[in-house]
């Protein structure tokens, strides 16, 4: 049985934060659920996470998808697998795949192509490597006849080997059973007196045993990042690796400043990406839309010819044609329906608004029901909570609500009904019915006059 154990119990002190250093994020997601997701999508499913600084942070984002272990003192990266030798004594018998749980770039690809070296010349270990043009800063991978004799790090390397272009990335596939004798073996004899995995390469070959390095197509699987500079390095690479994806794909982007896409985003052919646009989460965008600039889209699926101005929206579904923006916010459990027109400052919250209806301005639409070709006045509230409960208000087809119109939640509009301007509704209207509500106009001759007066004789 195949398994991998992640290394994430590193603090990342010159992040300059109180967190895990594989919990900061690229493109939205942590280091920890890339390499997570690698090894999901290569078909690994057994999963030990090795966690230290902040560990119960760790714990928290898991939520028990997956075993964890506790490496207590940082003693080095040998220790730090060193402690899930109880999970891989549970699930022996197979391979151990080791992972950085900061270095997100890994991907299923290459885990499921080493693997296939690994076990096809019978390796005890296979490191897995890349080619950079810039190798600086990283271990070197020397070859010999049958397979790879060493790694040399960097600042123990020779010149001729400085400049060798095959690099480790830190990841590794292990016989299990090897690689629990060699752990046994291990020492501190070193100048950071600390257990080094990269030792147990060494151990492999003075036992005989076969030692390989898979070269990885994708050069990426190297990078990590040990400060914000890095960080934001990996986020760049990630954020224009994601856009050339769905330039291949058809989509348009006239200027790229400030769009960032999750890499589950799906877009569809002839879509055109506005600048300052982040697209989150699980969205599903169709063919030949405008969005942007400026928009905040998370969690929604969003369908053909669909135009989005200055538009936050969350966990919601839009339809065809519709047109939304500028300055708009479409809350959770919202469904725009084909055809909509939404004008500026409007927001819609947890409500279903019905083909071709408009709400054009100053307007909030919440836990509403909403027909077909209703217009919305400008100002008109949905009042749907009343300090204790939320309620919902239902309208009609054909509606039209009158500027500055209150529905007082549960309300009901039968179909075709009219409210006059400053009306507050209360109780449901039958079809085709008006709702007026105005109190008697006061008007108080010279009121003004005396309220002002102070400061009508300094003018």
């Amino acid at each position: 049985m195949n398994n991998a154990v992640i290394l994430a119990g590193g603090q990342g002190k010159r992040m300059k934060a109180d967190i895990p250093k594989p919990m900061f994020k690229v493109l939205g997601e942590p280091m920890l659920e890339w390499v997570i997701k690698a090894c999901e999508g290569a078909g690994i499913n057994k999963l030990c996470i090795v966690k230290g600084f902040m560990s119960e942070m760790i714990d928290e984002y898991l939520n028990g998808r997956y075993e964890t272990v506790l490496q207590s003192e940082r003693l080095g990266t040998g220790h730090a697998v060193m402690q899930a030798v109880p999970f891989m004594k549970e699930n022996g018998g197979g391979n151990t795949l080791v992972l950085c749980g900061d270095a997100p770039f890994i991907d299923s690809e290459t885990i499921k192509k080493s693997l296939e070296m690994h076990e096809s010349e019978g390796n005890s270990i296979t490191v897995i490597t890349a080619v950079s043009e810039n190798p600086k800063g990283y271990g070197r991978i020397i070859r010999g006849e049958n397979g790879i004799t060493s790694i040399v790090e960097e600042k123990d390397a020779t010149i001729a080997q400085k400049e060798i272009k095959e690099i480790n990335s830190g990841a590794y596939w292990f016989k299990t059973a090897d690689l629990m004798e060699y752990l046994g073996e291990l020492t501190t004899n070193n100048s950071q007196g600390e257990y080094y995995l990269t030792d147990s390469v060494f151990i492999a070959l003075n036992k005989g045993r076969r030692v390989n390095a898979y070269i990885s197509e994708n050069p990426d699987v190297v990078l990590g990042a040990n400060d914000r500079k890095g960080l934001l390095e990996l986020n760049t690479v990630a954020r224009m690796a994601v856009i050339e994806k769905h330039l291949e794909n058809g989509v348009e982007f006239n200027c790229i400043d400030g769009v960032v896409i999750g890499r589950d985003v799906e877009i569809g052919a002839g879509t055109e990406i506005m600048a300052g646009t982040h697209l989150r989460g699980k969205t599903v965008i169709g063919k030949n839309c405008l969005i942007g600039p400026n928009c905040i889209i998370d969690d929604c699926d969003i369908k053909d010819g669909v135009s989005l101005n200055y538009v936050q929206a969350f966990k919601s579904t839009i339809d065809a044609g519709v047109k939304i923006g500028p300055w708009v916010h479409i809350r959770p459990g919202s469904h725009i329906k084909s055809g909509v027109k939404i004008g500026d400052f409007v927001e819609i919250k947890n409500s279903t608004i019905g083909e071709g209806t408009a709400v054009a301005h100053l307007t909030y639409v919440g836990d509403s029901d909403v027909g077909k070709k209703v217009n919305f006045g400008c100002g008109t509230v949905t009042v749907n909570y009343d300090g204790i409960v939320k309620s919902r208000c239902e309208i009609g087809d054909n509606c039209f609500i009158g500027c500055n119109t209150n529905l007082i939640a549960p309300v009901k509009l039968g179909k075709g009904v009219y409210t006059a301007a400053g009306t507050t509704v209360t109780k449901d209207v039958p079809d085709y019915a008006l709702a007026i509500d105005r109190g008697t106009v006061q008007i108080k001759e010279g009121y003004s006059l005396r309220k002002l007066k102070k400061r009508l004789e300094k003018a």
